[in-house]
């Protein structure tokens, strides 16, 4: 495993380490314990094997959810989630007229829901949460009563776990061989999704269940359901045809912006924190760019990480019902033996695409909130030697994500538009949470 980019941690170590005298006024205040912790959920989401983009989005949607709640226990401003998510009912709550320290009590959230989230990581990530949990701690407990100390921290723990059990029987609590189903067997219909993998486990296809977990703010048995794409054609000139044939001559004829985008949003599991994390990061930037305070912050990342694991739902929920094939095995069986994709083709089927729903959804909340002309820098993978990119507002992101699988030879027209649709149509029921009181 590479060697985890701790950023939250070297925070941590380098403020003790700078100020050993002065730990009580050095103490990390609660929004930089939020957004160091989210730092590393980062890069757990990299380094952890079982994380693919679905199962990124539902620990993102489970940790903000953890946050907001933990702030808004002592926050009158905020208005609890619990009775709007599906099955959330109320959370522990503090005790009247007593004092809780704000940044213990978030930490012990957060580091409760890291460790039970992430459970499953590798060595070096569990070191990390190890060291992020007692150094930040240590640290912040310096100069407190010991019982506010231990009121806060049994607070935060209660909550975090409150957040687990409510997760435990969404569907998506368990997740074996990788995600990849142990008994499939492919029908002979060249319509149909068919392996485009040599690797072994990658016969079958990613989380097929997936679509039938339990939606946060959408409505179950309503994922914004799509009109079924194209009829399946392999006569030239028909409308599946055109579309095939577009992803084949954009592969070929790619101009170097073109393999940029392709390339900057192929967000693959294990090399980066996967496309929920990529909306996730730069969201966290436009926050800090605005200064964003905490209220505003755990507002933020809660209704992103609920949009975006809705948005996995709705999506594999259309994927499975349609079970279409992809480019590639098209191409090579009618076209171009030899022609292939410049992205990795992903396991599973191909309408519609899953970088559009989400990312339709990440914009379509963001928007609501930042606004339309909210301009912002993209620098997801600055670390990983891609340049920074501009956006005007973060639908013009939303739009590059998904024409990026077209350039990539991955997704066909249809897949991609209606996939920017049924997000949008997802964003929907995430603003219609209440998360500010009105009084």
């Amino acid at each position: 495993m590479a060697r985890l980019r701790l950023v939250a941690v070297t925070l941590v170590l380098a403020v003790a380490a700078a100020h050993p005298a002065q730990a009580v006024a050095q103490r990390l205040e609660a929004q930089d314990v939020l957004v160091g912790w989210n730092q590393l959920i980062l890069e757990l989401v990299r380094h952890t094997p079982t994380y693919s983009p679905p199962v990124a989005s539902r620990a993102f949607a489970y940790l903000g959810v953890t946050a907001y709640e933990t702030v808004a226990s002592g926050d009158d401003s905020l208005v609890t989630l619990a009775g709007q998510l599906n099955d959330l009912d109320p959370l522990p709550t503090r005790a009247p007229d007593m004092a809780y320290d704000e940044a213990i009590l978030l930490h012990a959230a957060m580091s409760f829901g890291a460790n039970a989230f992430f459970g499953n990581t590798g060595p070096t990530g569990q070191r990390a949460m190890d060291v992020m949990d007692s150094r930040t701690a240590t640290m912040m407990a310096e100069g407190v009563d010991p019982e506010i100390v231990a009121r806060s921290t049994a607070l935060g723990t209660a909550i975090g776990e409150h957040i687990l059990h409510w997760s435990l029987n969404d569907g998506g609590a368990i997740i074996e061989n990788l995600g990849f189903p142990y008994d499939f067997e492919t029908v002979e219909d060249p319509a149909l999704w068919v392996p485009t993998s040599r690797v072994a486990v990658q016969q079958a296809p990613l989380l097929p269940g997936w679509g039938h977990n339990r939606p946060f703010a959408m409505p179950e048995n309503n994922s914004c359901a799509l009109p079924p794409p194209p009829t399946f054609s392999e006569v030239p000139g028909s409308t599946f045809y055109v579309e095939a044939m577009e992803v084949h001559d954009a592969v070929v004829n790619l101009t170097d912006e073109q393999e940029a985008i392709a390339r900057f949003w192929s967000d693959d599991p294990m090399l980066s924190p996967t496309p929920p994390g990529h909306w996730i990061f730069l969201t966290l930037d436009a926050l800090e760019s605005k200064d964003a305070d905490l209220v505003e912050t755990v507002d933020v990342l809660a209704r992103l990480g609920v949009v975006l694991a809705d948005a996995f739902i709705g999506c594999w929920e259309a994927k499975y019902q349609y079970n279409l094939v992809r480019p590639v095995t098209y191409l090579n069986r009618l076209v171009d033996p030899a022609w292939q994709p410049i992205l990795i083709t992903p396991p599973f089927p191909e309408y519609p695409s899953g970088h559009s729903t989400q990312s339709g959804a990440a914009a379509g909340m963001l928007e609501a909130h930042f606004g339309e002309n909210f301009a912002f820098s993209d620098r997801t993978h600055q670390d990983d030697g891609l340049a920074v990119r501009h956006y005007s507002g973060f639908w013009e992101a939303a739009e590059e994500a998904a024409v990026s699988r077209l350039y990539g030879g991955i997704h066909f027209r249809s897949a991609i538009e209606q996939g920017l649709k049924q997000g949008i149509c997802i964003a929907g029921f995430t603003n219609a949470l209440i998360t500010r009181s009105r009084s």
